[in-house]
């Protein structure tokens, strides 16, 4: 039996769980920002994704796209904020 598929599948999994708490975090303490942060690690991870092989490459792809989904998603949780669903930092409110 192969494995590799399930691994890749729940590696993949574990990818996506990581990063809704990222967008969170990174939307309260940082702002639209994190925007660029997750544009440069989808860009980052895009590359070393093209430049190694099997499963390191398979990772480095979903977490690519999982930091150019974020983008949107920092966009929308800035919404989500505004809606009153998750908190604001009161810190960053006038800036």
């Amino acid at each position: 039996m192969h494995f590799q598929g399930i691994l890749v599948g729940f590696l993949t999994f574990l990818i996506i769980g990581l990063f809704h708490p990222l967008v969170i975090k990174g939307e309260y303490y940082i702002g639209q920002k994190a925007c660029l942060i997750f544009a440069f690690a989808g860009i980052a991870s895009a590359i070393g994704s093209m430049y190694s092989e099997g499963l390191s490459s398979i990772l480095l792809g979903v977490v690519s796209f999982s930091s150019f989904w974020s983008i949107i998603e920092v966009k929308e949780q800035k919404e989500r904020v505004r809606k009153g669903w998750f908190p604001d930092n009161p810190k960053r409110r006038n800036k």
